[in-house]
């Protein structure tokens, strides 16, 4: 096997592999002679068959085994011969094959740049910080006595109005017969939560106990029952009885009802709750600054396939997200065709977000392996729990899923390892809290994709990456080019 360099130009390598005949032809009587100690022919022990019979019988289908074999050889050979860090899978395209003259290939490689991690002492930070004032937990505890009201009869001889609870008997009708499931008794139906058919509700409003009204409806077009889809109905209502919402006081009692010890306890839990929802929204807007502060101070050139593959992923998600939006019908077929949508100007915009993306990935993914930051096996499989708690029933299925698909683990993976970087970088840098309203954190945290990039650089200045913007996730922006970038290396 010979492998030459035929070019080296800034992250891009290519190099030309041969391999004559007579090395091909050697390769595959050692497989052959392999699989001869296993085989079972007739008249023939196992591992007596003889090396010509079995290359007539099995020659073909070893071919293929052996040149995927020799390429793979090659390709690792010249990776490590070279001190190689590739970016991305190598590209391999065979100029010529021939049983009697052998093969000829060429390998493109895309290699990772040269990073020279910045001091990350010398970083400095600002963190908003943030903390629940009494009217917010007041109000988040209101909302929870909101879900848990109860309801208290109307002694006076009044109408119903919205937000009363009548309590009737129904009998429901079409073209005068009955149908299944249009009937029932003594159902506690709250006027204006539009729990009913439109405009059902309605026709009660202004009705009192004893009244007997006929409500006449049309079902809507896409009604789950088919057979009543734009079907006109009636029904006959009995109003028994009129109720009307109770919020329960919020005192010692309400919080024993709901499992408390005391008031105190509902004050003490929920005012945590918020403050982990501020202490989130603190940290992402950190997270934002020191990838700013990672972007500014490193230059250097990313591989483009790199880049070319997260502009993909971007414009897809992008354009998959208009098309939701502009036809809930729209059906992606197999030959849509993403790339020939949006103007220039926007992928422009886009491919330099992806190059920001990349470029941080590659960043983190440095200060990781130079560092030796490592995600263990119990962190993995706590991650894995966390995500079939989500699927309740189909636990199992979860774990075999991701037992089997090694690049779905990888996806659960990757933002573990880019917290536990981050989180590394924070605690050598500087960092000086700043107490500031709700407002103010959440007015720093609203994101939104840049609409106009005049250049790669202005687009870089953008607060988060386009993934990080789109989904508002705090932990995904930056990992698969980090877990891309040779983690494992």
């Amino acid at each position: 096997m010979q492998i030459t360099q035929t070019k080296q130009e800034d992250l891009k390598r290519e190099f030309t592999v041969t391999m004559s005949a007579e090395e091909i032809d050697q390769k595959i009587n050692e497989r052959l002679s392999e699989l001869g100690k296993t085989v079972k022919m007739p008249g023939f022990r196992p591992g007596k068959v003889p090396l010509k019979l079995l290359k007539s019988k099995y020659g073909k289908a070893v071919m293929g085994e052996v040149l995927e074999s020799a390429v793979n050889d090659s390709t690792l050979k010249a990776i490590n011969e070279n001190s190689l860090r590739p970016a991305m899978r190598p590209k391999i395209e065979v100029k010529t094959f021939d049983e009697a003259k052998g093969l000829e290939y060429t390998m493109a490689i895309e290699i990772l740049p040269e990073i020279k991690v910045m001091d990350l002492a010398t970083i400095k930070l600002e963190k908003l910080v943030s903390t629940p004032e009494k009217k917010t937990v007041t109000e988040a505890i209101e909302r929870i006595a909101d879900a848990n009201k109860t309801s208290e009869k109307v002694e006076e001889n009044r109408a119903a109005k919205i937000g009363d609870i009548v309590v009737i008997d129904f009998d429901g009708t079409v073209d005068g017969k009955p149908f299944p499931g249009m009937k029932g008794n003594d159902f506690p139906l709250e006027l204006g939560s539009k729990s009913f058919i439109e405009g059902f509700e309605d026709q009660l409003v202004g009705a009192k106990v004893g009244d007997e009204k006929l409500v006449k409806v049309t079902f809507p077009a896409d009604y789950a029952h088919d057979k009543l889809r734009g079907v006109a109905a009636e029904f006959k209502v009995n109003v028994k009885e009129l109720r009307k919402p109770a919020k329960p006081a919020l005192d010692d009692e309400f919080a024993k009802k709901l499992g408390f010890e005391d008031f105190s306890k509902i004050e003490e839990v929920v005012t945590k709750q918020i403050q982990g929802e501020y202490d989130q929204l603190a940290r992402l807007n950190l997270k934002r600054a020191l990838l700013d502060v990672l972007d500014e101070q490193h230059n250097f050139a990313v591989p483009a396939g790199m880049v070319d593959s997260e502009f993909q992923g971007i414009w897809q998600q992008l354009k998959g997200h208009e098309h939701a939006h502009d036809d809930p019908h729209h059906v992606h077929g197999p030959d849509c065709n993403h790339e020939a949508e949006g103007s220039e100007e926007e992928k422009e915009e886009y491919r330099a977000i992806a190059e920001r993306r990349v470029k941080l990935g590659l960043v983190l993914a440095e200060v990781g392996r130079i560092n030796k930051v490592e995600v263990t096996n119990q962190e993995l499989q706590q991650a894995v729990i966390n995500e079939a708690r989500k699927y309740p029933g189909k636990e199992r299925q979860v774990f075999e899923y991701y037992q089997q698909n090694p690049q779905a683990l990888e996806a659960v993976k990757a933002p573990i390892y880019e917290d536990k970087v981050v989180d590394f970088i924070l605690e050598r840098s500087t960092i000086d809290n700043r107490q500031v309203t709700i407002e103010e954190l959440t007015k720093a945290s609203e994101q939104e994709p840049p609409k106009k990039a005049k250049s790669a650089s202005s687009a870089k200045k953008s607060s988060v990456s386009a993934k990080e913007e789109n989904n508002s996730s705090e932990g995904e922006g930056e990992t698969k080019e980090a877990k891309k970038s040779g983690k494992k290396k």
